[in-house]
């Protein structure tokens, strides 16, 4: 049921035919990435790969600079199943639908029948926060599909694989890109909200002189961020469905000119740490530091890479319950023998915070500081109100009948974070100081807009909400209500999490 929720939520405002939620800070339309893809934005021409075509998943895993890459997911694919092997003996494992846990088959990745098509282009200044002088970032979502494959279903829908590529780019990269200021670059963005382009004339618009992807090529690539359907298991009378997804990122090294294998941003090494007796101590003495609390509860943390891991398994669905599947599960008392944060420390810190003057906006409870644990790594993120395991699946243009009008793009978290992203331009804009606080990956931060009011982001049909006892008030979650006709149906006993539905006669 929850699934079908998700997919059947719509990307449009509450009114009728209202303008798109993610106007001004994404480009979603199927035919202008289409034509984006044929042009500058192909992921052979970011790679500064000259080609006459498209580069195929051979050609690019063959690349000196994506080796590392194949080199780290050959790894991880050997890791994953001498772990499972190791804790489900009795469970098979491989390639095919013969096999309890079917892994995803490499062999199509590195394939000439492959390649990563352009699916979006995300502004993400509101991260700018982690390095102001780049003025945040724009990222390039690629998706994995069979090419030449014959359609599939009733629809003509392409054989798309489940793995999304990331391309991180600087917003504000080097050469003739430095000279913009983070004001003019917002400002390109947002005028694209009032426009009603469509295809390769809003393509064209979006990369003239003074369109927001003039200045964006090579010179601006970060990192390369991957996810990918590492295995699945068909639901059946022996157990449920679940499917687990990889996620990785490899920074650019200009020396070298190679993706190298790096540490996931507050990707909490869960494992490290609870196993470490002076690594659990030197956390919990950083992350409860009134300063880096208050980060924390804003969720503009950036944790020291001591702490975090380089790889991560989000499994898919977690429920609404606390459970081993979440990436911080057994830190916080309660859920294990040794967990790092007892609820003393937690109340202890949130005393010493306030006795500083500290205002926190989401974390005023254990219970909130348990939940941002998980929301702020990113194997939780994209556990939290995500299409499967992914945030940005995009429309399919090499459908036969490609609409982002019948298909949403993305989930209900990143529509969701759509105000927050576009109030944060405004400020760059103008110049003002940006708030880059956001709230809990479930719900919104509607920075005084009623745009959300009612739809299943806030308030409305679907929407995660607090089920309020007398007894069970909850200051974190307190404000986590149903609009009139709903109620809270609570799907966790314990966390009272749920979700917003019509009353039961």
């Amino acid at each position: 049921m929850i699934a079908f929720v998700f997919l059947c939520l719509s990307p449009q405002s509450p009114a009728h035919g209202g303008p798109l939620l993610e106007r001004g800070t994404a480009v979603t339309d199927p035919a202008a990435l289409r034509e984006l893809d044929r042009g500058p934005f192909g992921l052979a021409r970011m790679l500064g790969v000259q080609t006459g075509g498209s580069l195929t998943d051979d050609a690019l895993f063959a690349l000196p600079a994506i080796t590392p890459i194949r080199k780290s997911f050959d790894a991880e694919f050997d890791r994953y199943v001498e772990r499972h092997k190791a804790e489900l003996p009795r469970q098979t494992i491989g390639v095919g639908s013969q096999f309890d846990v079917q892994l995803f088959d490499r062999d199509q990745l590195y394939s000439n029948s492959t390649r990563f098509v352009l699916s979006g282009v995300i502004n993400r200044m509101d991260r700018a926060y982690v390095d102001p002088e780049s003025c945040g970032e724009i990222r390039l979502i690629y998706r994995l599909a069979q090419i030449n494959a014959p359609p599939v279903g009733d629809h003509g829908a392409s054989a798309r694989l489940p793995m999304t590529l990331n391309l991180v780019l600087k917003a504000r990269g080097r050469g003739n890109a430095a000279s913009l200021s983070c004001a003019t670059i917002a400002r390109r963005w947002l005028a694209t909200s009032d426009w009603t382009l469509a295809g390769s004339a809003l393509a064209k618009e979006l990369t003239s002189q003074d369109g927001p992807l003039a200045l964006i090529g090579p010179n601006n690539v970060e990192r390369i961020e991957t996810n990918i359907q590492i295995a699945h298991v068909s639901r059946s009378p022996a157990h449920e469905f679940r499917t687990d997804y990889l996620l990785k990122v490899f920074d650019y090294n200009p020396q070298t000119g190679s993706f190298e294998e790096a540490t996931l941003e507050d990707q909490i090494d869960r494992e490290r740490l609870l196993s470490d007796e002076n690594l659990k101590r030197e956390f919990r003495a950083w992350l409860l530091e009134p300063v880096h609390l208050s980060d924390f509860d804003r969720g503009t943390v950036l944790i020291p890479k001591e702490f975090l891991a380089k790889r991560a398994i989000a499994p898919t669905p977690i429920g609404f319950s606390a459970s081993a599947l979440q990436p911080a599960f057994g830190m916080a008392q309660g859920e294990g023998d040794h967990a790092v944060f007892s609820a003393h420390d937690v109340v202890t810190a949130l005393q010493r915070a306030a006795a500083r003057g500290i205002v926190l906006q989401n974390i005023r409870s254990v219970a909130g500081f348990e939940r941002r644990l998980n929301d702020i790594t990113c194997a939780g993120c994209h556990q939290t109100r995500g299409i499967g395991g992914f945030h940005f699946p995009g429309v399919d243009w090499m459908a036969e009948h490609p609409s982002n009008t019948t298909i949403v793009p993305a989930s209900p978290h990143f529509f969701g974070d759509q105000v927050r992203r576009r109030d944060i331009l405004a400020a760059i804009q103008e110049g003002k100081p940006a708030d880059y606080s956001r709230g809990f990956s479930e719900r919104p931060q509607l920075r005084g807009s009623r745009e959300l009011a009612g739809t299943e982001y806030d308030d409305g049909w679907g929407a995660h909400c607090y089920g309020l006892q007398a007894a069970d008030n909850d200051r974190s979650f307190v404000s986590w209500s149903c609009a009139q006709g709903l109620v809270c149906q609570v799907m966790s006993k314990t966390s009272r999490i749920g979700m917003c539905f019509v009353a039961k006669p």
